[in-house]
């Protein structure tokens, strides 16, 4: 699935799916458990997620199953 908001820099690719994280600073809407919560719906399944962005140009996410 692709976006086409904020983006983040590669650095935080991993750190994005942490609980509470917010990359983005305090501007932006949103508590910062989303991605957390789909992180751990994932790995009950056994699968692996990740995310693929760049500053201002969006995100990409992937999953398996």
């Amino acid at each position: 699935m692709k976006d086409n908001g904020i983006g983040f820099e590669a650095k935080y690719a991993e750190k994005i799916f942490d609980t509470f994280a917010r990359v983005a600073g305090s501007g932006y809407e949103g508590t910062g458990i989303g991605l957390a919560v789909v992180r751990k719906i994932i790995e009950k399944h056994d699968g692996r997620i990740w995310a693929e962005g760049r500053p201002g140009a969006g995100a990409a996410f992937y999953f398996t199953v």
